[in-house]
């Protein structure tokens, strides 16, 4: 007699670990691609990104020359000025480049979510690209203010500052990574909440926390030890926090309107459930207690 066997339907996010592995060396192979083509972008304009990022530095030159203070900006070796060229290349390039590997790092998540969830890449990517840019900017907008602090700490006039151009440079990828990154925490947030990792609730119940962490990270982000540069990072990111935390909140309450299952936030941790012949609790009819058993 012949057996009828049924084949086990494999999980739809399922996926072995060497399928994992070989989606990460794709995603990482796209990411570099797509930051070699910016950085070939920005090598034939060179010249255009170098006078943009030494332009802070240069605006901060010149009310310290017109106070008497000699600043500037300077190259030592021979293969120097290649070496800053591929620097700056690389950098505006992954810049250039950032709808790429935002987009291929979110969508590293996707072969473990399911088909209507994966959509959510591309809002990531819609939403992610623009905050991106918007911290880069704001970094290139208040690091004359950071530059002025720091280089005031020259002792005198008669102390000329002869900085290196690698270490301005060092300097300024640092400070644009920083807002830059920053600024792409509320997207990851309402990610992982649309996902359904975490919830508006949970964070509702850490926004001490949250904010401290803002506050902590800003100061230790930040290059100088002013307190304008350490809030011109944390307001804004408390202002994202802030709408991402209402986008979560929506979205969790059109999750429950769609749900058939109970409510279960609305209990405690130490809070009965009304199970096993309890008083009605919110109009729901508690289950009736069993027959107790007759003794033998």
């Amino acid at each position: 007699m012949a057996q009828a066997s049924t084949a086990a339907t494999p999980n739809e996010g399922a996926m072995p670990l060497m399928d994992h592995l070989r989606e990460l060396r794709s995603r990482i192979f796209k990411s570099l691609l797509g930051i070699i083509l910016g950085a070939a972008v920005a090598w034939a304009f060179y010249e255009q990104i170098f006078e943009f990022i030494v332009d802070p530095i240069e605006t901060v030159a010149d009310e310290f020359e017109a106070r008497g203070y000699n600043v500037q900006l300077t190259l030592t070796g021979v293969t120097a000025p290649f070496l800053l060229q591929v620097k700056i290349s690389l950098m505006a390039g992954f810049i250039l480049s950032s709808p790429v590997w935002i987009y291929q790092l979110w969508s590293f998540v996707t072969p473990g979510l399911h088909k209507h969830e994966r959509r959510y890449a591309l809002l990531f990517v819609v939403f992610a690209v623009p905050l991106f840019l918007t911290g880069v900017a704001m970094a290139l907008w208040i690091m004359p203010k950071g530059l002025s602090i720091l280089l005031g700490f020259v002792p005198s006039e008669s102390v000329s500052s002869f900085l290196s151009v690698d270490g301005y440079l060092s300097f300024a990828i640092r400070v644009m990574a920083v807002f830059g990154l920053g600024f792409l925490l509320p997207v990851v947030i309402v990610g992982l909440n649309f996902m359904g990792i975490l919830s508006a609730d949970a964070i509702r119940r850490s926004w001490r926390w949250s904010i401290i962490g803002v506050f902590l990270f800003s100061a230790v982000a930040t290059p100088t030890p002013d307190p304008f540069t350490m809030l011109m990072l944390a307001l804004p990111l408390l202002v994202l926090l802030l709408i991402a935390f209402g986008i979560c909140l929506l979205n969790d309450r059109r999750k429950s309107r769609r749900s058939t299952e109970p409510d279960y936030d609305s209990l405690s941790d130490d809070e009965a459930s009304p199970i096993g012949g309890a008083e009605d609790v919110d109009g729901v009819t508690p289950i009736d207690r069993p027959d107790p058993i007759d003794d033998p």
